[in-house]
């Protein structure tokens, strides 16, 4: 019982890693505003570009790629310190070495759940794509750095942020199933990436009916961004 209840802590910790509202708190503590009031009303690094600046918005793309790393780094180390103590017995039919990539999974998914439905937004938040990256990259970084430059090629070409996003997820996809990983982590970016078009769905419309707005203009509607 110990340890599944470290396990749940574990992995609400993991979760209040992605919930951290950035761009929220960036809105508050630079000019005062509730930043979903403002532009796309999204939380998301390129609303942060259109209402705050480019460096705010700099370092909200960094922090939230920092936080989805950052649950990753923290439930790997959680969960050999879990088999260090003394108290908490791993149950039978779990092996120290096999459980770990299931709990980094789970911390991956927790921490993109935190970003897009923030406990301090009402559940509420961004596309999840900037921790999602921030996720890949922990977790495996040649898969993540794949992602990192198919959306940097795609917001190179295209300047529209959602679609390199998009993008990005695919190639993840791809990568994380022709490498050699572990099956939980397959399972994690297939589930991430696919979670993460999900959430660029009204994107998606804007896109085929090409209205979808690129870099720098002002969106026409509430959360476009990642």
């Amino acid at each position: 019982m110990g340890f599944w209840i470290a396990c749940a802590m574990g992995l609400a910790i993991a979760y209040l890693f992605g919930s951290t509202p950035t761009g929220y708190l960036a809105g508050r503590l630079l000019q005062g505003i509730d930043i979903r009031e403002h532009g796309s009303r999204s939380t998301g690094a390129t609303n942060v570009l259109r209402t705050l600046g480019k460096w705010p918005a700099l370092v909200v793309l960094l922090v939230d790629v920092l936080k989805g790393a950052g649950a990753i780094v923290f439930a790997r180390w959680f969960c050999r310190w879990l088999t260090t103590l003394p108290s908490v017995t791993l149950p039978a039919a779990l092996y120290s070495q096999t459980w770990i990539p299931w709990a980094v999974c789970l911390a991956g998914l927790a921490a993109l759940l935190g970003h897009s439905l923030s406990i301090w937004l009402n559940f509420t938040g961004g596309k999840s794509a900037a921790a999602g990256l921030g996720v890949l990259l922990a977790m495996s970084w040649p898969v993540g750095l794949g992602a990192a430059i198919a959306f940097a090629v795609a917001l190179a070409i295209f300047r529209i942020v959602s679609l390199g996003s998009m993008l990005a997820a695919l190639t993840a996809i791809a990568l994380v199933c022709s490498l050699e990983q572990p099956l939980p982590y397959r399972l994690l970016v297939i589930a991430g990436g696919i979670y993460v078009i999900v959430r660029h769905r009204a994107n998606i419309h804007r896109l085929l009916a090409g209205a979808e707005p690129r870099l720098g203009q002002v969106s026409p509607e509430p959360r476009t961004e990642i």
